[in-house]
């Protein structure tokens, strides 16, 4: 399949690069120039759609997609797949996808979940939202670039899989960050407390999968100085989106309010930006009940 591939960041690059692999024919476009094994650099984003039968994009927000949109869709092939991965606010989802199918293509919001080690092993989980048409399109292209994709209903259904899933997961964090740092002030052991927990009825991914405890449990970025697998602040960007979403949908969330003013503050106006979200272990561990 001809593909044309915009936004080729920490994300997209090796997204590209598993397409390019596999045998498809790959251009790619950022703006910021670089080159990815296997895939042809176009000079601007038209250039890179121009006969493509898929495009896939990659970026940053909601207006950027909406920019990008109204550059691309009117050199795209009738008929071609326009699938966004990036993850975005619903409202953004559904008028891409509605400008994208008003110029006869097909439209599939896709957001991502897995990260940069995701995307390099092709392992991503995506969360897909569009027609069955459309779905059906870009499934061969989701079976290579992850291991998982959940077609979970109309144009924005993705996303707001996506906003859901993540605002589950900052709050969660929070919770086993706060846990293991009371458990510090218990007398508690570490170990002890994860062996409890992660065959308890505390168990959580984050616990379980993605400890922030140094040292225990699988191997994650807590045991790389909190390295970002996922950073602090993207992890703020969504749970942004949520609330947002919360706000259009007239829907109570108040933990995901409270772990939005949390990463707010952890990434604005202390040392949380640049750090994996688990980080949040070692900011609590040098606070106080106040």
């Amino acid at each position: 399949m001809k593909i044309g591939f915009i936004g080729l960041g920490n994300m997209g690059a090796p997204m590209a690069a598993n397409l390019a692999k596999a045998g498809h024919d790959l251009t790619g476009f950022d703006t910021a120039g670089v080159s990815v094994e296997g895939v042809t650099k176009a000079e601007t984003a038209t250039d890179a759609v121009r006969g493509a039968e898929a495009v896939i994009t990659m970026l940053p927000n909601g207006d950027i997609l909406r920019a990008v949109a109204d550059q691309i869709i009117p050199h795209m092939e009738k008929g071609a797949v326009f699938i966004d991965c990036s993850t975005v606010d619903v409202d953004s989802a559904r008028a891409v996808a509605e400008q994208a199918e008003q110029a006869g293509l097909l439209a599939v919001d896709a957001p991502v979940s897995g990260g940069i080690g995701g995307a390099a092993a092709g392992t991503l989980t995506f969360m897909a939202g569009g027609s069955d048409a459309a779905f059906a399109k870009a499934a061969p292209l989701f079976e290579i670039m992850g291991q998982k994709a959940v077609h979970c209903g109309a144009a924005g259904a993705g996303q707001a899989a996506k906003i859901c899933n993540n605002m589950i997961l900052g709050v969660t964090m929070i919770a086993t960050c706060e846990a293991f740092a009371l458990a510090d002030k218990l007398g508690l052991d570490r170990q002890k407390m994860f062996d409890v927990v992660s065959t308890s009825s505390g168990y959580s991914w984050s616990m379980n999968a993605y400890c922030p405890a140094p040292g225990v449990g699988p191997q994650s970025p807590a045991d790389n100085d909190y390295k970002p697998g996922f950073a602090a602040e993207l992890m703020l960007k969504d749970l942004r989106l949520s609330q947002q979403a919360a706000e259009s949908a007239d829907a109570d969330t108040p933990m995901g309010q409270i772990a939005t003013a949390l990463y707010e503050q952890f990434v604005e106006a202390e040392d949380g930006k640049g750090m994996d979200f688990s980080a949040m272990l070692p900011r609590f561990e040098k606070r106080g009940r106040s």
